[in-house]
């Protein structure tokens, strides 16, 4: 079952951020990953706007996967880099409608 994680960052110091950037696509990727945005062009188009820096989305084929790249030894160092350096908060949702009323998605 396909997942999504999505990564709302405020950077709180930017030390870590191009190394990051530069090297934990392709770790993702390794584990069956792929971004679909890694963006700082966030509009808030309902309610009040969230003190974010930047938001990632990210697809993988299973959970775990994720699990995987989670637990990758060469992701440690970039993870604690980005833990050290801003606020994250991770949520990793699946490809399921909850009321299953859309046809082209499996019922959760």
């Amino acid at each position: 079952m396909t997942v999504y994680v999505i990564a709302d960052i405020k950077v709180t110091d930017d030390f870590w951020l191009a190394d990051y950037a530069d090297n934990v696509h392709n770790i993702v990727e390794r584990h069956g990953g792929k971004y679909l945005s890694r963006s700082g062009n966030i509009t808030t188009a309902e309610g009040e706007g969230l003190d974010t820096t930047l938001i990632a989305l990210i697809q993988f084929p299973s959970m775990e996967a994720v699990q995987a790249f989670a637990d990758d030894p060469e992701y440690t160092k970039y993870r604690e880099a980005r833990q050290s350096g801003s606020i994250t908060r991770l949520h990793i949702i699946d490809d399921t409608d909850i009321a299953g009323t859309i046809p082209y998605l499996p019922k959760g």
